[in-house]
């Protein structure tokens, strides 16, 4: 039995030691520790809570500054539901302040009389155009150069004269 006390003595050294060490890393660690708090890294709440800002039409812009009011205005018809045929739409648009002059829209129909899976809309800006598409495949857009003739859309398009 010496020999068990023996080994626990030296255990005993040993953790007592490591102990004391880690006793004086600890008080010379603190004597390095800032007197002044530190400043948080996460962010606080604000006092006054601001919701994003609603996209504006912006007359002198381009299509690509457009694009953001262009989808809300055509977001908001598409959730109202409703008739959403290409007159809905321009005449929405046009509520919105887009110049009618400067718009395109496919027929409703196709040509035996069935309705389009999908009709196409567009505003010219520029040089650039907002295309908007709605049906089958819900709302999408993007925005394009105009073509060379001068118009945003490819193919029949019908009259705007409402």
């Amino acid at each position: 039995m010496p020999h068990t006390a023996t080994a626990r003595r030296s255990v005993g050294i040993a953790i007592g030691s490591g102990g004391a060490a880690a006793a004086l890393a600890v008080l010379l660690l603190t004597g390095c520790t800032p007197s002044t708090p530190q400043p948080s890294t996460s962010p606080k709440p604000s006092s006054s809570s601001s919701a994003p800002a609603a996209p504006k039409l912006d007359p002198t812009g381009d299509a690509d500054d457009n694009k953001a009011y262009f989808d809300s205005v055509n977001e908001k018809l598409v959730a109202a539901g409703g008739d959403l045929g290409g007159r809905t739409f321009i005449d929405t648009l046009v509520k919105a302040g887009f110049d009618k002059a400067a718009m395109e829209v496919t027929a409703d129909t196709t040509a035996v009389g069935l309705k389009a899976d999908n009709i196409q809309f567009s505003v010219k800006l520029g040089t650039t155009c907002l295309i908007g598409q709605y049906g089958n495949i819900g709302y999408h857009s993007t925005t394009a150069l105009a073509m060379d003739t001068g118009k945003c859309l490819i193919g029949a398009t019908r009259p705007i004269d409402w």
